[in-house]
């Protein structure tokens, strides 16, 4: 491959760093085609970017990149395939589909602004919660006390109108 095709390479995976938030780094070797096509199409159905790519490659992109990744660059090695995503979590839930002693497997990740180095973290990642999600819980939170008090007061209202109306209806002495 020509330095001009590299440098081509390398800008775009730069590109693709910067465009999604997250991505993780999964170790691929051994996957046939058919396996690879597969595991694409779950990609594309969970909205996740899958690229294989060369390590070197990537490891360049990386030193290129405005964010320290130093981290990962040990996970760099054998046959790596970069899933990039918006949501933390998606390409996690996809790779618990799969049994832990088979491919593809988790080598690392970024995630949430945080580093996460070895297959082991594939439980926490997959539990990461969306930014959707958490705006739909401190929600469901806030709204909780708000419609206790509403309902209070509208219950509260048939009473405290029935009092004042007997009060009001009462003879004074």
């Amino acid at each position: 491959m020509k330095k001009e095709q590299k440098d081509t390479i390398i800008k775009a995976l730069g590109e693709k760093l910067a465009e999604y938030p997250h991505f993780y780094l999964v170790d691929v070797t051994g996957l046939n085609a058919e396996a690879t096509s597969n595991l694409r199409r779950k990609c594309f159905a969970k909205e996740v970017k899958m690229v294989v790519v060369k390590n070197t490659l990537l490891h360049r992109a990386m030193e290129a990149s405005e964010l320290d990744y130093s981290p990962l660059y040990d996970s760099l090695k054998g046959t790596t395939a970069v899933m990039l995503t918006n949501s933390a979590n998606a390409p996690g839930k996809l790779l618990k589909e799969y049994k832990d002693d088979e491919k593809p497997s988790l080598r690392a990740a970024y995630a949430e602004e945080s580093f996460y180095i070895g297959a082991d973290k594939l439980d926490e990642l997959a539990s990461l919660k969306t930014k959707n999600e958490l705006i739909a819980e401190v929600v469901a939170l806030l709204q909780s006390p708000v419609k206790n008090v509403v309902s209070a007061l509208q219950s509260g209202e048939n009473t405290i109108q029935g009092v004042l109306k007997t009060l009001g209806d009462r003879p004074e002495k």
